[in-house]
């Protein structure tokens, strides 16, 4: 790995523990009824530790972008329990949260649309500084915007111009120098590169890898792109309708997938060997994902598993520790329940 390895010891710097995000479904004009909920999130929980990135990933429509919108307390909770930095966060309303800010920050999907097409770009970067009453004299405000712009790459006279005169890459990079601009200690990323050209994805991506070194960041890097994700995350959790359906470290979950989702999703990814593409063994994910209003009973991924068990539909697998370093959801790893009416062996 090219990036420097995460510290270990100590309590992790954000800890999710069976998250919830319920939004509710209502009938009716004149008087509406609730008539039931999505269930976006669904009991997710999981870890992020000084100077790691944590890959999270699956389909669209999974929960992904909630997930981190719960955690920037930017979605109301239906439950679970957000620690960040040791503190719990999963009750905190939006004056309490500001000046946690400082320390968590995000970088949103579209380069385009996250930034003020009226505001020079100068102010864009600075203006996290002026928020948090950080600004200093003028000319140290001044100077702290030249040095973000060179961190990421662009040169401190384009403060004078607006974001319509860049590329979606160079906003991105404007994004990004705001974003670290309070020198967080967390940086959520929600699918930072999938707007952008695959040429210029190489070129954000390495960015961020050397944020992380020089600044010491952490990530929670949210995509659906397997390989991206590959490349830029420590270790990497594998959401599957609102659920973790497993975590482990990245050359272990690519190597040796554990759960059949997960299986699917990487037998997906083309490899670069036309050869070995040709003669390898492509596990297809089934069917088509079920809808979040309505979803299936037990494992949510058992219509479209190839090794679904009766089980499977009964009872719902809890995320469960394979070995010191991974933990899967999956009835075929772990010992089962019995079956309703079925007396244990």
């Amino acid at each position: 790995m090219s990036h420097a390895e995460p510290v270990t010891t100590g309590a992790p710097l954000l800890r999710v523990s069976d998250l919830k995000v319920h939004f509710p479904i209502h009938d009716g004009v004149l008087i509406r009824r609730r008539s039931g909920s999505v269930k976006a999130v669904d009991g997710v929980s999981f870890e992020v530790r000084k100077g790691e990135t944590l890959g999270l990933v699956g389909e669209s429509g999974c929960g992904k972008s909630t997930t981190g919108m719960a955690i920037l307390r930017m979605t109301p909770l239906t439950g679970g329990r957000i620690e960040f930095e040791g503190q719990d966060i999963s009750g905190l309303g939006a004056r309490k949260m500001r000046p946690l800010r400082q320390r968590l920050q995000m970088v949103y999907q579209d380069p385009y649309g996250s930034l003020n097409p009226r505001m020079k770009v100068g102010d864009i970067v600075g203006e996290p500084l002026v928020i948090h009453g950080v600004t200093g004299t003028q000319d140290a405000y001044r100077a702290r915007i030249q040095e973000l712009l060179r961190l990421v790459g662009l040169r401190p006279d384009m403060a004078e111009r607006y974001p319509h005169e860049f590329s979606g890459g160079q906003r991105q990079r404007i994004s990004i120098a705001r974003a670290v601009a309070l020198n967080p200690s967390l940086v959520l990323c929600d699918e930072p590169v999938s707007a952008l050209d695959v040429s210029i994805q190489a070129q954000v991506v390495n960015l961020f890898q050397e944020l992380q070194e020089r600044l010491g960041l952490s990530y929670l890097f949210i995509a659906h792109d397997l390989a991206v994700v590959r490349h830029v995350s420590h270790r990497i959790a594998v959401m599957y309708l609102g659920r973790i359906v497993e975590i482990a470290p990245r050359d272990m979950l690519y190597r040796e997938p554990l759960h059949p989702y997960t299986r699917g999703l990487l037998a997906a990814v083309p490899l670069p060997d036309p050869l070995a593409e040709r003669t390898r063994v492509h596990e297809e994910i089934t069917g088509e994902p079920p809808s979040v209003v309505n979803p299936p009973s037990g494992c949510h991924f058992h219509p479209r598993c190839p090794m679904a068990m009766p089980i499977c539909a009964q009872r719902a697998p809890e995320l469960t520790a394979i070995g010191n370093a991974r933990s899967v959801a999956c009835h075929l790893h772990g010992a089962a329940p019995a079956l309703d009416g079925q007396a244990a062996a």
